[in-house]
C-alpha cells in the first residue's frame, strides 16, 4: 500500500490540528531520541505549541552521569551546577503545585465550614421547633411508670 503525499497546508479544524500536533510532536521527539542513540550524537529539540507551551528534548548524556571520564574538573563542576539548578527548578515547581493544592483545599474547607454552619443553623431551628411540637402532643397519663418485680407477663405484679 502506497502512502499519499500529505498536502502541506494549515489544518482548519482546531481539534484535528491539536491532535495532529500531539502525534507529530511525539514522533519528532522519538526520532530525536533514536538519532541520538543510534548515531551517538547530541541532539537538542525545542518545540512551542500554538498556545505557547514548551516541549524540549536534549540527548546530553553528561546530565545523567554517563561518560564523565573525559571531562575536566571545571567541566564537572559546571555540570554539577547545571544539575543543581535543574533540581532547584524541579523543587520550586513541585512546591508551587503543593502550595496551589493547599490553597484550593483551604478554600474548600472554608466553604464546607460555612455550609456546615448554615445547615446546622437551619436544622437546629427546625429541630427545636419539632421538639416543642412533640412535647405539646405527649400525654403523660398514657404512660405506665410503676416498678414491678418478676418476669414480664407472669401475672404476679407486686408494685413497690
Amino acid at each position: 500500500m502506497v502512502r499519499r503525499k500529505t498536502e502541506m497546508k494549515r489544518i482548519e479544524n482546531k481539534t484535528n490540528r491539536q491532535l495532529t500536533f500531539s502525534k507529530r510532536r511525539n514522533g519528532l521527539l522519538k526520532k530525536a531520541f533514536e538519532l541520538s542513540v543510534l548515531c551517538d550524537v547530541e541532539v537538542a529539540l525545542i518545540v512551542f505549541s500554538a498556545n505557547g507551551k514548551l516541549y524540549e528534548f536534549s540527548s546530553s548524556r553528561k546530565l545523567i552521569g554517563e561518560g564523565l571520564n573525559t571531562y575536566s574538573q571545571q567541566e564537572l563542576e559546571e555540570i554539577e551546577q547545571e544539575v543543581l539548578k535543574s533540581v532547584r527548578n524541579v523543587r520550586a515547581r513541585k512546591n508551587q503545585i503543593v502550595k496551589e493544592q493547599m490553597e484550593k483545599l483551604e478554600e474548600k474547607e472554608k466553604s464546607l465550614t460555612e455550609e456546615y454552619a448554615r445547615l446546622y443553623e437551619k436544622c437546629g431551628v427546625e429541630a427545636n421547633q419539632g421538639r416543642q411540637n412533640q412535647s405539646e402532643n405527649i400525654s403523660y397519663s398514657d404512660m405506665e411508670t410503676g416498678l414491678f418485680i418478676g418476669l414480664p407477663g407472669t401475672g404476679s405484679r407486686n408494685k413497690l
